[in-house]
């Protein structure tokens, strides 16, 4: 009899669901024995969807004795073991908090989900209205009925506090609430077996890294950057139907369908060397069900907020490529509310680590789907929705019909919307850290034209232009190319001139030679004018 495919675990997050239906899981269970083996206390910072509370739900199970759930895991030779024992589970969900009703529904919602906990655990609590005390009350009677100490798993232990980063006078009254919330399991030590925290990013300042000095944080430790995320080699050990299928419906091979996604979804680094790269688990199951490169990652969290946190503090999204950074800030990027921005992105997930001159590291997008959706949203942010639609179909049906016009047309009505002094800071910052050779309003315009082309769904190749000889940009959509090639006029110099320069540039330098039947096209941006005043376009004929 045929074997039966187990399906995609698309947002399913319950290990139980997916051992007991017919889910595809990936085993992870050797990280968490061996954690359960060397300590007591830990803290696990990941981005949004991949797979934090897959692995707090694992932990449930494995603590709560479900041994059949792990037949055939790393994990069922620990369940077998002649003293284990299972351990009463408090599991809190902080995600659950109720976040729009000010700090006094906060405060209701923290006392119900420890409740709701008691009542599954069948703890008898004292009602009382303090949830500090209260959470100290559930762990201690636990383990006094089910006399073995209790396990702790807290997941998104800082969503609360993440919802009001942008508000920071709402941020700090929750912080003193989770505070006197969290510092119970400090004061609970001697009644905690085992103990397991997740959240998006490590506050300093919130109060449980500050009083429980105890507790390891495997954030970046290499030993476990692959606890949560999916390698590649899981990839092809765990979904070959999937791959054959997905390959077959684009009709490519299977190993050309894997390059697509390394260079589409894979990226993402949680060790301090940088070397580890990871899938979004969302992303590549959700690419699997839909056999289609999205950007799927990005529209499960917030991304107005994100877009309006790079906006209000005038951020670019090419300053952040390459963008150098110590060993010291990866041990300690800082409470999210008070960190530089590159803080701020890394925690969140937006940027990664790779590796950097010398022994220090780098950051940058991990991959292309964050790439480009980080571009999407940006260029959305600075035009209207209405006017970003518009602009993005007039260059894509440019560039499919070969019509320049049309190409020049949309990036006028981008550079239109572009406030570029707000962003002058930026480029003059970016410029310093990467030794470019030309001034900061050249930089803007290179970069808002880089993030405006990615953000419409395009195939872009860029370096920023240096000394190297390189072409600015290289633009493939529906089978056709284009190498661009961008010079700025300044003073009253001819903006002419400047795009002959600029397509003469690339004729001469044989920018197109990769590319048979590409359009090249000079652009001369009038820096007065703030627009394309002038281009030349030649198309290289295949010889």
């Amino acid at each position: 009899m045929e074997k039966k495919r187990l399906k995609l675990p698309v947002g399913i997050q319950t290990f139980e669901e997916l051992r007991t239906r017919g889910y595809v899981y990936i085993d992870k269970t050797q990280f968490l024995v061996e954690l359960i083996d060397k300590g007591k206390f830990y803290f696990l910072s990941r981005p949004r969807r991949f797979g934090k509370s897959l692995t707090i739900s694992t932990f449930d199970a494995l603590f709560s004795g479900k041994k059949e759930l792990f037949k055939g895991f790393a994990a069922e030779d620990f369940l077998a073991r002649h003293d284990y024992q299972p351990s009463p589970v408090i599991r809190l969900d902080m995600s659950m908090v109720n976040t729009n009703k000010g700090i006094e529904g906060i405060e209701e919602s923290i006392l119900y989900i420890t409740n709701e906990t008691a009542r599954k655990l069948k703890v008898k609590l004292s009602g009382t209205k303090l949830y500090g005390i209260l959470l100290n009350e559930l762990i201690v009677r636990a383990t006094e009925k089910y006399n073995q100490k209790a396990v702790i798993l807290i997941d998104e232990y800082d969503k609360p506090y993440t919802d009001f980063v942008n508000d920071p006078d709402r941020a700090n009254d929750v912080r003193s609430v989770l505070r006197d919330y969290y510092v119970q399991i400090k004061a609970s030590d001697e009644y905690i077996r085992f103990a397991f925290i997740t959240g998006i990013s490590k506050f300093v300042k919130l109060g449980v890294f500050s009083t429980l000095n105890n507790l390891d944080d495997i954030s970046m430790h290499p030993d476990y950057a692959e606890i949560c995320g999916y390698t590649e080699d899981e990839i092809i050990r765990y979904f070959p139907d999937y791959i054959n299928e997905t390959a077959n419906v684009m009709q490519i091979s299977g190993e050309e369908l894997i390059a697509r996604m390394r260079r589409y979804y894979n990226g993402f680094s949680f060790d301090r060397e940088a070397m580890a790269r990871l899938y979004n688990p969302f992303s590549t199951l959700s690419f699997f069900r839909d056999k289609d490169f999205a950007n799927y990652w990005i529209e499960t969290g917030k991304p107005k907020f994100i877009a309006d946190y790079m906006k209000d503090r005038n951020l670019t999204v090419e300053q952040f490529r390459n963008f150098p950074v110590s060993k010291g800030f990866v041990r300690s990027p800082g409470d999210m509310d008070a960190t530089p921005p590159e803080g701020f992105l890394f925690q969140s997930g937006y940027l990664t680590l790779r590796p950097g001159i010398s022994d220090d590291l780098s950051l940058d997008y991990p991959n292309t789907e964050v790439l480009n959706s980080m571009s999407e949203l940006l260029a959305q942010n600075i035009m209207q929705d209405e006017d970003f639609t518009g602009c993005r179909s007039g260059l894509l049906k440019g560039l499919m019909t070969g019509d320049p016009d049309k190409v020049t047309g949309a990036l006028n009505r981008l550079l239109a919307s572009t406030p570029y002094d707000d962003f002058t800071n930026a480029a003059r910052q970016s410029i310093s850290d990467h030794d470019y050779d030309f001034t900061p309003q050249e930089w803007l315009y290179r970069s808002t034209i880089l993030a405006f082309l990615r953000g419409c769904g395009v195939v872009v190749a860029a370096e920023m232009h240096t000394n190297s000889g390189r072409a600015d940009v290289v633009v493939t959509h529906k089978c056709q190319t284009w190498v661009i090639e961008i010079k700025v006029a300044y003073d009253g110099a001819s903006a002419e001139k400047k795009a002959e320069e600029a397509l003469s540039q690339i004729m001469d330098n044989n920018y197109a030679v990769p590319y048979p039947d590409a359009f090249c096209l000079g652009l001369g941006i009038d820096n007065e004018a703030r627009q394309v005043t002038a281009s030349r376009c030649s198309k290289r004929v295949r010889t």
